[in-house]
């Protein structure tokens, strides 16, 4: 046949030059023109195997159609199953109920069957006693006492505008229900800096028989002299520039602190004092009044540290007691002290896997005589160890309000590498002596970024993730509270 096909195409070609539509031939054996799918599969075969030899070129020529399939042409015509099903069912009420076998009957097996379980799970239909009926509603309407013929809906708020013009008098509002539910605000949770901010406090009181007192932290806006002159900070040192730090416009400037501290830190700053020769750099009276929002804690810090050397300058201090074994010495006014706080400091940054422009920072100063760089090496290790961190090591550097100075490294897992999570030292004497402490008195000071230390803790890779926008309402909902 296929042979035949071929010299029927080759031979219609030779008459006719071309064949416009291979569906008008009539292939051998056949008594109608080749119209069906089937047809022109077998006349596709043979065009191949005519063009593998070069003998003819076709083009295809598609057609797509639909046609109902027999189940289709029925619901076309009769409707569809669940529409029989339905039809054939008396209205609730309206009529003795049909029972399933009765339903068979009258629209058929396959229609009884596929038509009630639409019907049911459209709420078309449903069961009265052992048989079926349709389902619907209606109602019976009366006048309210509120009766109208209008159609203008109730005022829902008192507005701006309603008050100014006086349309609230005449107006109408609707009831105000208070029955209702108001919408659930879901459970509060904490986000990891804020659960281990909550719980630094706790590492702080629990180190040492006596306890740490929590300095006041309010003040985001200080001046240059308590963030940076205060503490031997030179007033030409790049922490000061605009890159670095964010200054107010409005007020641009404070007030200056007490005149004679105020002299005694100037002096140290330009000409030395106190064993050092200073900066030996201009002293500018406008550059120590600037605003600033706080780089460092360190100048709360700062405060506190002149406000305990009151009694040292011959001040009255309210509630003042003598210092424990100073029986039979003079009293110089020193009072040991243990002092931390936990807040926010900002910084000119860009914002990357590890730095952010907004922060907290865990500070805090142990004030006494005799405190060695050992003892605050010794502390620092207890404290991280009690946030989970085990690995630390210390780094010499270089702090203007410190000597000797250490940056404090942790080692991230996830990151893999060595993260510096904050910096410590010992209080210099060109900072403690002009607010007034005795020369014996050492000071401890440390300063540790609070977002770092619980991105090793709860296994984070980016600080971002822990405080801002991109920070993830499900994440902070699923993480537990550290157990410290």
């Amino acid at each position: 046949m296929a042979e035949a096909l071929q010299q029927l195409i080759l031979d219609t070609l030779h008459s006719h030059s071309t064949i416009p539509d291979t569906r008008s031939l009539v292939i051998p054996g056949q008594s109608e023109p080749a119209a069906s799918q089937d047809a022109q599969i077998a006349v596709l075969g043979a065009l191949n195997s005519l063009l593998s030899r070069d003998m003819v070129k076709f083009e295809t020529h598609e057609i797509v159609s639909h046609v109902l399939t027999p189940e289709g042409s029925q619901i076309a015509v009769q409707g569809s199953h669940e529409a029989r099903v339905w039809s054939a069912l008396p209205a609730k009420g309206e009529g003795a109920p049909v029972t399933p076998v009765q339903l068979k009957k009258q629209v058929g097996d396959e229609t009884a069957k596929v038509g009630q379980g639409r019907a049911f799970k459209n709420g078309w239909i449903g069961k009265e006693g052992d048989g079926l009926v349709k389902l619907g509603q209606w109602f019976t309407v009366q006048k309210g006492p509120d009766f109208s013929t209008s159609t203008a809906k109730p005022e829902t708020d008192l507005t701006v505008d309603m008050l100014t013009s006086g349309a609230w008098k005449t107006s109408t509002f609707k009831k105000y229900n208070f029955e209702a539910e108001g919408s659930s605000n879901g459970r509060w949770f904490f986000t990891s800096p804020a659960q281990s901010k909550r719980r630094n406090p706790q590492h702080l009181l629990g180190n040492g028989s006596e306890s740490f007192a929590e300095m006041p932290t309010a003040s985001f806006v200080e001046s240059g002299f308590w963030c940076f002159d205060a503490l031997f900070v030179p007033q030409q040192h790049p922490a000061r520039d605009l890159q670095d730090t964010f200054y107010i416009s409005d007020p641009p400037h404070s007030l200056h602190p007490e005149p004679e501290y105020y002299k005694r830190v100037s002096t140290v700053h330009e000409h030395g004092g106190f064993g050092s020769t200073g900066y030996r750099a201009p002293w500018s009276h406008e550059e120590t009044t600037k605003l600033l929002l706080r780089t460092h804690t360190t100048a709360s810090s700062a405060h506190m540290l002149y406000k305990l050397a009151a009694k040292c300058r011959g001040e009255d201090v309210e509630d003042d007691r003598p210092a424990a074994g100073k029986e039979g010495k003079k009293d110089d006014g020193f009072r040991p002290a243990k002092l931390f706080s936990i807040d926010r400091v900002f910084r000119n940054e860009t914002t990357d896997a590890t730095h952010l422009a907004e922060f907290h920072q865990v500070e805090g100063v142990v004030a006494d005589r005799g405190l060695t760089l050992a003892d605050l090496i010794g502390f620092m290790k207890v404290f991280f160890s009690k946030m989970g961190i085990k690995q630390v090591r210390f780094k010499p550097a270089y702090n203007p309000y410190t000597e000797p100075s250490l940056e404090i490294f942790a080692f991230h897992p996830m990151l893999d590498r060595w993260v510096e999570v904050g910096n410590s030292g010992m209080f210099r004497p060109e900072m403690l002596e002009p607010m007034g402490f005795p020369k014996d008195v050492r000071v401890h000071g440390w300063g540790i970024g609070l977002e770092r230390p619980t991105m090793i803790r709860y296994g984070i890779n980016n600080i971002r993730t822990l405080m801002g926008h991109k920070t993830s309402i499900e994440y902070i909902e699923d993480s537990p509270a550290p157990m410290l």
